[in-house]
């Protein structure tokens, strides 16, 4: 899935809403068209455990009965975790930063902690992307709030461990333009000559409020959750059960900042 464009994820949610039922509402107009709004999808070729959309309903549905529907409409490989009912405006002013792992075989995790060190002391990292007005050259720098460098392997399938290979979990501001997480890679080779032989596996692990402090991203959804406007009790087993289940605020780890 994660060589899935951004168009071919909406084809499959606009496939699933109609399979689905769910009565979503339409724009007025000559060419009506579903008011699904998406909020900072990632980019072709890495996968994703926090993607965010907005969806506007014709009429009241239940937010569990929503995500159900719309979960066992989805192609294999697309899950949907989580359905809450907007109660404030501005979810996609929430998505401040990213979280992304980004695993590279072949390359020794030395390495990796000294160039990661050489790139976080630098006052500017300058790299450039093709874009859809040209050739555009941009300073990664600003958007990189912390790298950590670790070995762990979780989450990697036993045919896909190598002897040799290292970790990077990064916090990325969302800034104009956009600072993916390749263009950091590119920064890293460039200011410290750290090339990986192969492709690195990227994936983002959350997004939401960035703590400017710590580091942390914190849940984007907590304040539209029905506990939030509600006291603690039984009927609030469900919801703390999803909760579990999203995405979870970031977790600094130790090693270069």
């Amino acid at each position: 899935m994660r060589f899935a464009s951004h168009r071919d994820i909406a084809r499959a949610l606009e496939r699933a809403l109609r399979r689905a039922s769910v009565p979503v509402a339409f724009s007025a107009g000559f060419s009506p068209h579903p008011k699904v709004s998406y909020t900072g999808a990632a980019p072709t070729g890495v996968a994703s455990e926090a993607e965010y959309l907005e969806l506007t309903l014709a009429e009241p549905r239940p937010p569990e009965q929503v995500r159900a529907d719309i979960d066992a409409a989805m192609p294999s490989g697309i899950d949907i975790v989580e359905v809450v009912e907007a109660r404030h405006p501005g979810l996609a002013d929430r998505l401040q930063a990213s979280e992304w792992r980004v695993e590279m075989a072949d390359v020794d995790p030395d390495d990796a902690a000294r160039a990661v060190a050489t790139y976080l002391a630098a006052d500017s990292v300058e790299v450039e992307r093709m874009t859809k007005k040209g050739r555009r050259r941009f300073d990664t720098r600003p958007a990189v709030v912390r790298i950590d460098v670790c070995t762990d392997s979780h989450g990697r399938a036993p045919e896909e461990h190598h002897t040799t290979y290292a970790i990077l979990r990064m916090v990325v501001r969302h800034m104009t333009p956009a600072v993916r997480p390749d263009d950091v890679l590119t920064g890293l080779r460039h200011v410290a000559d750290l090339a990986p032989p192969s492709s690195p596996m990227m994936t983002r692990l959350a997004q939401g409020p960035l703590d400017e402090t710590t580091g942390a991203i914190a849940d984007p959804l907590t304040q539209d959750r029905p506990e939030a406007h509600t006291s603690p009790g039984p009927a609030n087993d469900n919801a703390d059960e999803r909760r579990d289940s999203a995405s979870q605020p970031s977790t600094p780890m130790p090693g270069p900042r």
